[in-house]
């Protein structure tokens, strides 16, 4: 449909487009990828989303005449091209620091994408990246410990941390629900995990699960003299009752607990890691539900501001897609992501699809989570890819080995070893990735079970989100 702006609305708009303006430190930049009504000017579809995301109206207000607005207002700064697309462009905005109030991610996600996301003037949109100012990253909380204080407290250096999620995700009772956990321990993990799904349904309630699973727990330790864990999922349907399962996972002397923190929203997340803060509990995140609002390359949250959020709200793992595994997530762009949740200075790299250089001063990292459909010949690019400072996770690859938990884990924990050892020696993974394997599979014979089981698994489909980069039209999601 053709735009029917009068030209009182339209001049009332473009007062938010401001290409001499010069972004200052303490500004908090956005990158929204925009596609406009038909006969909508880019300059004035991006000063309209500036506007609806900060002080502006569709109207001039006698209001306005109350207040500092050229102090306040949102600035459309920049258009660019999106390369290889005719309809789309990105429209850059700075926002001034004052517009929100500290510490708060649910405050300025609010004002980006609260509302003009409906706006008519605007075809489709998606906020791609933001660039929170020192300034403002200062005033969160972030991780409650950071990979440093998490290696220190589990003893484990050197090496990616190794995990599993226990299938089937829904339906088990507690006591094998148990079971299941002690025998991935024993059998070499250092935390298996509950489903994103699993919170206290008739056939296993909350406090059962906890218990059995503390019993697992501490008898795997005394067998293997390892510090292990389970992420016992706190996400319930009231804060009270979240908080209450994390009480009980402290009271059992458990080292960690996880929490979905899209689908039970970030006040509760913030306020969950404000509480593993004080009580010296590791934070594991799912990120349940981040499909819905990342997957469309035209619409929605890009999953590097959800990562960025969650940095600031706190978490100690986050869930990080895989690239070789069964989720969406191309290789360059998981790159990106995972150094937005690890460094603490990540510069602009449109490559990576990172638009701002982001500056995360002294806040600790999160270990990036590499989970779903991984298996043992997978092991060599996950580790060239993730590097030590990773978890992991395991579920089919781990509990489908045709010899049981326990030695599904230990091929795993020998992949994982050999894979480390090699590296250290000089090999190139990925490129020797079978030699590697079949030389540790020789003295593992729970390896070369894995490696037999799983040989013709493979997951090759086209990535629906592809990076507006040149180069990027094919890429594909394939396996080792």
């Amino acid at each position: 449909m053709t735009a029917t702006y009068d030209a009182g609305v339209k001049d009332y708009a473009l007062t938010y487009w401001e290409p001499d303006y010069v972004p200052q430190d303490t500004d908090i930049l956005a990158c929204f990828k925009v596609v406009a009504q038909e006969g909508v000017p880019r300059e004035e579809a991006a000063a309209a989303v500036a506007a609806e995301s900060s002080t502006g109206t569709w109207t001039t207000v006698w209001t306005d005449l109350l207040t500092n607005l050229d102090h306040y207002k949102g600035r459309a700064y920049r258009i660019e091209s999106v390369p290889g697309d005719d309809h789309a462009f990105y429209a850059f905005i700075a926002y001034p620091l004052d517009l929100f109030e500290e510490g708060s991610v649910v405050n300025v996600l609010t004002s980006l994408v609260g509302n003009v996301f409906g706006f008519k003037a605007i075809r489709s949109l998606r906020l791609e990246d933001v660039r929170f100012p020192l300034a403002y990253v200062n005033t969160c909380g972030g991780p409650p410990n950071g990979i440093i204080v998490e290696r220190d407290k589990l003893a484990k250096y050197g090496r990616p941390l190794l995990g599993c999620t226990i299938k089937p995700k829904l339906g088990l009772s507690a006591k094998n629900y148990g079971r299941a956990v002690y025998e991935c321990l024993r059998g070499g993990l250092d935390f298996t995990k509950d489903d994103e799904n699993i919170n206290s349904q008739p056939f296993m309630r909350w406090r059962d699960r906890y218990e059995f699973v503390a019993e697992a727990i501490r008898q795997a330790q005394s067998e293997t003299g390892e510090i292990k864990g389970h992420y016992l999922n706190v996400t319930a349907p009231t804060v009270e009752d979240m908080f209450e399962r994390a009480e009980f996972a402290k009271e059992l002397g458990m080292p960690i607990i996880m929490h979905d923190f899209l689908t039970a929203g970030f006040t509760a997340n913030t306020s969950l890691a404000n509480w593993c803060r004080r009580n010296g509990m590791l934070l594991h995140i799912h990120r349940a539900m981040h499909a819905v609002l990342d997957r469309n390359p035209y619409h929605g949250i890009h999953f590097r501001v959800l990562t960025k959020c969650l940095r600031l709200s706190g978490g100690d793992h986050l869930h990080s897609g895989t690239v070789v595994g069964k989720l969406e997530g191309a290789r360059d762009a998981t790159l990106g992501w995972i150094d937005l949740m690890r460094e603490s200075f990540v510069p602009e790299d449109r490559s990576r699809g990172i638009f701002f250089d982001q500056d995360f001063g002294t806040m600790p990292g999160m270990l990036p989570v590499a989970s779903g459909g991984i298996h043992v010949w997978h092991i060599p690019a996950l580790v060239s890819i993730f590097g030590d400072d990773s978890v992991l996770q395991f579920g089919g690859g781990t509990l489908g080995h045709p010899w049981g938990n326990a030695a599904g884990a230990t091929a795993n924990r020998v992949a994982v070893e050999a894979c480390v050892q090699a590296r250290n020696e000089g090999a190139v993974l990925e490129e020797q990735s079978r030699d590697i394997l079949m030389n540790a599979a020789a003295s593992s014979p729970e390896l070369a079970a894995a490696l037999e089981t799983w040989k013709e698994i493979r997951f090759e489909y086209d990535v629906v989100d592809k990076l507006d980069v040149d180069g990027a039209l094919d890429e594909k999601v394939v396996t080792a």
